[in-house]
């Protein structure tokens, strides 16, 4: 049985990573909505779980682009930046210090540092932020947060009183720190650590052990990092906790110096840009991402924007790359239709390279036929 056509109709898609940002991808759906209802009133919500792509779901929900010259993993200069939306600053730590910017080796492993992201929250401050939501995948470092404190104002020293250097490596000088200038800076703002990361700092599961060979850290720097990174928590006074060890350390530095909360990105992204809000009496909510899969239901959008949508008795379809999930699996997440653009094109970089076109004609699909 056919349903009715929907009057309201929510577009809440992720990015689809290599082919369309989220913005994007919900501009093709909707206007794929629009072909087969124009008279629809169709709201365009682009969502992201906190990762990769956050930043332009912000501006596209009316947030301002800072951009800002920074300190790189290696002290390099980077072109950076963050994103402005009604007095929150939402920060990625991988602009300034993300893997991307070095070659992995067992140098950079124990070189590389997160001074740039303490760049970057020092001038939202500066901009009169009143909370700062930092993300923390895809970073290069190892530092426990270290390099942002310092440029944050935190004064590092050795048993001697001298200055300790910057990188994961420099840490097993570190005696004592002064984080007075940096709890001045931060005044009242609200620190905010967008993860799904649960690790902790240290120890057999912490950042140095699971993250640390990813950045070029053998066995050698490993070990040496997870013994430093015990000792900066040490002089923090840190007891150790989940999600410490996200982002090669920088959520714990955040929570132990400027008293972060670790979230859901996800959750996080909702509440900033309003999406839940917007699902409130829709007929139909067309989620989607590149691939729909098994990570799609351990805290992704999709997922997310499924379980919003089926509180509010609204119908949820996804259009995705791909989709390897069962029929049962996609009914458990509340999701009753799902397209594959991938399984209707001649080859998968067709799928990618059409993929706007793609998606256009599919939500097109999804609404004429109301499945």
């Amino acid at each position: 049985m056919t349903a009715p056509a929907p009057r309201r109709v929510v577009v809440a898609p992720d990015k689809f990573k290599g082919s369309l940002t989220a913005v994007e991808a919900a501009d093709a759906i909707g206007a794929g909505v629009r072909d087969v209802l124009p008279d629809a009133d169709v709201a365009l919500c682009p969502v992201a779980d906190g990762g990769e792509g956050t930043l332009d779901v912000l501006i596209a929900a009316g947030g301002t682009r800072v951009d800002l010259r920074v300190s790189g993993p290696l002290s390099e200069p980077v072109e950076a930046w963050y994103v402005m939306l009604d007095g929150t600053a939402y920060v990625e730590s991988a602009r300034a210090c993300g893997i991307e910017h070095v070659t992995p080796s067992p140098d950079v492993a124990l070189g590389a540092h997160t001074y740039g992201v303490g760049e970057l929250i020092a001038d939202a401050l500066g901009r009169g932020a009143r909370q700062i939501v930092l993300t923390v995948g895809g970073t290069a470092s190892t530092d426990g947060g270290s390099g942002m404190l310092q440029a944050l104002g935190a004064r590092l020293t050795d048993g001697d009183g001298g200055p300790v250097g910057l990188g994961g490596g420099a840490l097993a000088d570190v005696a004592t720190v002064d984080l007075s200038e940096t709890r001045a800076l931060l005044g009242d703002a609200r620190v905010r650590v967008a993860t799904d990361v649960t690790n902790p700092l240290h120890g057999t599961d912490g950042a140095a052990a699971v993250f640390g060979p990813q950045k070029g850290a053998g066995p050698a720097e490993v070990a040496a990092l997870q013994a430093n990174l015990e000792c900066w928590a040490q002089a923090l006074g840190f007891a150790d906790r989940t999600s410490a060890g996200a982002g090669g350390g920088i959520s714990g530095g955040a929570m132990a110096a400027l008293g972060a909360t670790a979230e859901s990105g996800f959750d996080l992204v909702v509440e900033l840009t309003g999406v839940a809000d917007a699902i409130v009496g829709a007929d139909l909510v067309i989620t989607g991402e590149g691939s729909l899969d098994a990570q799609s239901l351990a805290g992704k959008a999709p997922a997310g924007i499924a379980a919003i949508a089926r509180r509010h008795g609204a119908r949820v379809a996804a259009i995705a790359g791909r989709v390897a999930l069962s029929a049962e699996d996609l009914a458990d997440a509340g999701i009753t239709a799902a397209v594959a653009i991938a399984d209707h094109a001649p080859s998968v970089e067709i799928a990618v390279r059409d993929a706007a076109a793609l998606l256009r004609r599919h939500a097109a699909d999804l609404v004429h036929t109301g499945q």
